[in-house]
């Protein structure tokens, strides 16, 4: 692990500061104020005890003491009161913290270019980032803990030199007990007990990563054999059909064993703050004997012990807290580096600014979208053949396409270019003549509904699904699901429109087949209402007769608008206009069903009829 300069440590702690303001405002405030009256009220009692003592073995007067014990009194009523104000208020912004920080992932993935996201190395990268936050506890987190810290470690050192000024300066009848050697050496044992506390500090911190290096595949397998296998209900029918808590049980044994294997480890790292421990102790030995010494010979009143020995071991409490949380700046520092790398990594994607003219939303509008792919070749990153080869073709505008093939011929990456999740490596793809790179991307995709064979459908309102957002319009929310053929299971709902879906928010919400959700999903394409039309295998889930029934009424909602269809199911393609055959990340085929099926030795053709026959 390289080591990161101090200067580099300040921009990337700043920078740090920046995400917990933005993420977790005042919550970075909150522990520093906190740690401010903490630190600060304990030294203001010490100094008036000090008073208070002085004034009992001294004059005695008692408008001295009612002054100084009232003192005391309003400080520690007045510090309490507002310590525990604060403390509430940034409790339950700490308890919300975590929340937070998985906000700063999800907002990097919801504006990361997608190739980025299925990348392996960048998805190890976010990992490890990730990981380091939320397993290890380093990072933002070790950030928002260390505030209080490095609060506290400042105020204890200023206040107590300002206290312990007099110890020094106070004369007494032996020149040798005034002499400045005694300043050297008091500061030289709190701040040699400060660098051996750092010293130490680092050398546990080399022994916690090495620790965290080993405990990654410990803390992945805990999180699925002891959490997610158990947790997620997807899983439930496989973990009881093959018996996977036998597995779970074999993993988890390897577990302890890993735990007993790391008991070295640990046992360093527990003997190391004992060490550190003797070092301080010893030097507040020291200390305190000086104070005695120098009050014996007459230096100051039995009260100013109290004052200079408590001010002495906050200092070196101080010093060695601020050693400890440099120390713990540089650990911290590596792993949001780990997090700002993750976060910096650029979108490389070209985004245009040419607007996409609203055809299909003005009066008359003709949809007139024509989109042309030209010679287009695409390789996913690392594989070793190119999904999509030197592929070109042309929509016809208002006309029905099928695109089909076996399994990997290239047809979903047909569409995620066409929707510019990727774009191609050779060619080029156009939208009415130009680039569909020139276009402002959110433009472009505005002329889109996309049901993919991955859909999902989110725990919010049945609405909300179709919508696609919080505000919708009631009619039109209908409409499209008796159009999808959801319109039966609709007037069985209870809320209507307003039935949640799911259980993970509303125990009252209603669980849907796969059938239905696909056509909720179907329902979400036509509220959109967007000139062009793409369907990857949406009906995966329906029966053969079902899907005929929803691709036919399909065909009759879509009406001029231009659609692609992509199934399996060939059967469900006959009513379309065109069909686009892949095979091996190549157009091998195109014309309409009859022209395809007269050719006998086509792919088509083989394709129809072995699954003609279980339909004959």
């Amino acid at each position: 692990m390289s080591k990161i300069s101090f200067r580099k440590r300040i921009q990337i702690t700043k920078r740090g500061f920046a995400y917990l303001n933005r993420y977790c405002p005042g919550l970075p405030q909150g522990k520093a104020l906190s740690a401010l009256i903490s630190s600060v009220q304990p030294l203001l009692s010490i100094w008036l005890s000090a008073r208070i003592i002085n004034e009992l073995t001294g004059a005695k007067r008692p408008d001295a003491l009612t002054f100084y014990v009232g003192l005391v009194l309003l400080v520690n009523v007045i510090s309490s009161l507002l310590k525990s104000l604060i403390d509430k208020v940034t409790d339950q912004k700490e308890a919300q913290m975590w929340i937070f920080f998985e906000k700063v992932f999800s907002d990097k993935q919801m504006t990361m270019d997608y190739a980025d996201l299925e990348s392996a190395e960048i998805q190890h990268q976010h990992k490890k980032a990730y990981e380091n936050l939320f397993m290890f506890g380093n990072g933002l987190a070790q950030l928002v803990w260390g505030t209080a810290g490095l609060v506290n470690a400042s105020v204890s050192i200023i206040v107590s030199i300002a206290m312990t000024i007099t110890l020094f300066t106070q004369k007494t009848d032996y020149k040798w007990m005034d002499s400045p050697l005694w300043i050297m050496g008091i500061l030289l044992v709190i701040v040699g007990g400060g660098i051996c506390n750092q010293k130490l500090t680092m050398v546990e911190q080399r022994i916690f990563r090495k620790w965290c290096e080993g405990t990654v595949w410990f803390n992945r397998s805990f999180m699925f054999f002891g959490r997610e296998l158990y947790m997620n209900l997807d899983r439930a029918k496989d973990v009881r059909i093959y018996r996977q808590y036998d597995t779970a049980d074999r993993e988890h044994e390897k577990m302890r064993i890993h735990n007993k294997d790391d008991n070295g480890l640990i046992l360093k790292m527990s003997l190391l703050p004992s060490v550190t421990g003797l070092a301080v102790g010893m030097g507040n030995v020291a200390c305190y004997l000086y104070v005695v010494l120098k009050s014996f010979f007459g230096a100051f009143g039995v009260g100013n012990i109290v004052q200079y020995v408590g001010a002495l071991s906050r200092l070196g409490e101080g010093i060695q807290e601020l050693m400890f949380i440099l120390g713990d700046n540089e650990v911290y520092c590596t792993h949001l580096q780990d997090l700002f790398n993750y976060l910096d990594i650029p979108n490389k994607k070209y985004e245009g600014t040419l607007p996409v003219e609203k055809r299909a939303f003005c009066v008359g509008g003709d949809n007139n979208y024509e989109i042309e792919f030209r010679n287009v070749s695409f390789c996913y990153p690392g594989a070793e053949k190119c999904a999509l080869q030197n592929v070109s073709m042309k929509f016809k505008i208002g006309r029905k396409l099928a695109v089909v093939g076996m399994n990997g011929s290239g047809k979903t990456t047909f569409i995620k270019l066409l929707c510019r999740l990727y774009d191609p490596d050779e060619g080029e793809i156009l939208l009415n003549g130009i680039d569909i790179k020139k276009y402002d991307y959110d433009e472009y995709m505005s002329i889109f509904s996309v049901v993919f064979q991955d859909y999902r459908l989110f725990a919010f309102s049945l609405a909300q699904n179709v919508a696609a957002g919080v505000d919708y319009h009631k009619e039109k929310v209908e409409h499209c699901l008796r159009q999808a053929g959801f319109g039966k299971k609709l007037s069985e709902m209870k809320d209507g429109i307003e039935t949640a879906l799911y259980k993970d928010f509303n125990r009252d919400g209603a669980p849907v087949s796969g059938g239905e959700a696909q056509k909720i999903a179907l329902a979400r394409a036509l509220y959109k209402n967007a000139p062009m039309v793409v369907l990857d295998e949406p009906t995966a889930a329906l029966d053969p007769v079902a899907e005929a029934e929803i691709y036919e009424r399909f065909n009759e909602i879509i009406g001029d608008k231009t659609a692609i269809y992509i199934s399996h199911r060939l059967s469900s393609c006959k009513f379309c206009d065109e069909i686009a055959v892949f095979h091996e990340g190549a157009i091998i085929q195109q014309g309409s069903h009859k022209e395809l099926l007269a050719e006998e030795s086509g792919k088509y053709a083989e394709l129809w009829n072995a699954q003609a026959q279980y339909y004959a």
